[in-house]
C-alpha cells in the first residue's frame, strides 16, 4: 500500500545517505523503521502494569483463591 508522508529535508537528507551506504531505498528504510517501532511499541493486551506486572498468576484465579479463604 502507498502511504504519502511529509519529512523534514534534514530527515529526507539523512534517510537519503543511510540509503546510499546501505544499498536501500528511502522507502525501505522507512518501512523498517515502522516495523520497529511498531514491534518495539506493541503491547500485549493482556499485559499487566503497575503492582501486578510481576505476578504470574492470572488476576481472575488470585481473586478466586482470595475468596475462597473467606469460606474457611
Amino acid at each position: 500500500m502507498r502511504t504519502i508522508i511529509d519529512l523534514p529535508e534534514d530527515l529526507a537528507q539523512a534517510l537519503d545517505a543511510m540509503g546510499r551506504e546501505r544499498g536501500a531505498s528511502r522507502a525501505a528504510l522507512v518501512r523498517e523503521a515502522v516495523r520497529d517501532y511498531l514491534d518495539r511499541n506493541r503491547r500485549d493486551p493482556r499485559e499487566a502494569f503497575g503492582l501486578w506486572r510481576d505476578r504470574t498468576e492470572e488476576a481472575i484465579d488470585y481473586q478466586e483463591r482470595l475468596r475462597d479463604e473467606w469460606n474457611v
